[in-house]
């Protein structure tokens, strides 16, 4: 899968950095996740023009961590950390589940999703539309990872328990007019 987007497993990668990080310690009460999510994008730059791709992208982090992880156990709770500036937003989101157990799973049924894009085969395309197992219910369907590593392009990563997930998203600068890649 070399070059391809994927879920990476490397918890020593600099993304779980949480010096200078604000935390928030969050019950799993899938009722909040909004105003969770607003808590926490209160921090970010006023003038991010994507705030409302950044939000939800946050909220689906959480989301997933509380229905998910902790299975909206109101006895666990979630763990946040965010740092957000004008050329980045970088967030850490650990729960106290059992951790994402399919991932190399997800990343093939995306990888093969991808190909049938490239490839335009639209016929057999239809066979990865969603990423149902038998612990989905009838609202999931892995959409969400799929929009979030397009979303994060400064990588996705986890832990080695894969209950923890560490996300980058680069803003581009702009200097004399210009956008400037913000890559670090």
């Amino acid at each position: 899968m070399s070059g391809e987007k994927q879920l990476i497993i490397d918890e020593k990668s600099r993304l779980f950095t949480k010096k200078a990080m604000f935390h928030k310690k969050l019950p799993s009460d899938f009722r909040q996740i909004r105003y969770f999510t607003m808590l926490i994008v209160q921090k970010a730059p006023a003038d991010i023009k994507e705030i409302n791709l950044l939000e939800q992208q946050i909220s689906e982090l959480i989301k997933n961590a509380v229905k998910h992880g902790n299975k909206c156990d109101l006895n666990k709770y979630i763990e946040v950390w965010y740092l957000f500036s004008e050329i980045e937003a970088r967030l850490i989101v650990q729960d106290q589940g059992q951790g994402f157990k399919r991932l190399e799973e997800w990343n093939e049924f995306n990888r093969k999703r991808n190909e049938c894009f490239r490839t335009q085969n639209f016929e057999e395309m239809g066979k990865y539309v969603s990423f149902i197992t038998e612990d989905s219910d009838e609202l999931d369907s892995g959409n969400a990872l799929f929009a979030a590593l397009e979303y994060w392009d400064g990588g996705i990563f986890y832990n080695r328990k894969r209950n923890c997930i560490a996300v980058r998203k680069n803003f581009p600068r702009r200097r004399f007019g210009i956008i400037v890649n913000s890559t670090v």
